[in-house]
């Protein structure tokens, strides 16, 4: 989970001082559970995704996080995954992470922009 959030804090310095009441990293944990939980439902066709994503990403909202900040995180998992794998990174693999980016994406942006 560090190194989820090192790529995120990378992206983002910003977000570092929101996590400095989460001393064991449960609030982390949880948040890597949550995204994964979310892009199996993306990856996997389940509706899921469609009730959790925007649910989360208004909660994010009202605690100061911008949308693309929100999407980031799920962005800094992808790069986790995708580093040590080095050539097993096919271009397959690739493109359905990124398809999975993409959905979470139009996921949240189509929930930011209901009233």
């Amino acid at each position: 989970m560090s190194r989820v959030c090192n790529a995120l804090f990378a992206a983002e310095p910003k977000l570092r001082k929101m996590f400095t009441a989460d001393p064991l990293g449960s609030m982390r944990g949880e948040m890597f559970h949550r995204v994964v939980d979310s892009q199996l439902d993306v990856a996997g066709g389940r509706p899921q995704a469609r009730g959790k994503i925007p649910a989360e990403g208004s909660n994010h909202q009202m605690d100061g996080v911008s949308t693309a900040q929100f999407q980031r995180f799920f962005d800094s998992v992808a790069q986790v995954f995708r580093d040590p794998l080095g050539s097993d990174w096919t271009p397959q693999v690739d493109a359905a992470w990124r398809h999975a980016l993409q959905r979470v994406a139009e996921i949240g942006a189509q929930a930011a922009a209901q009233p």
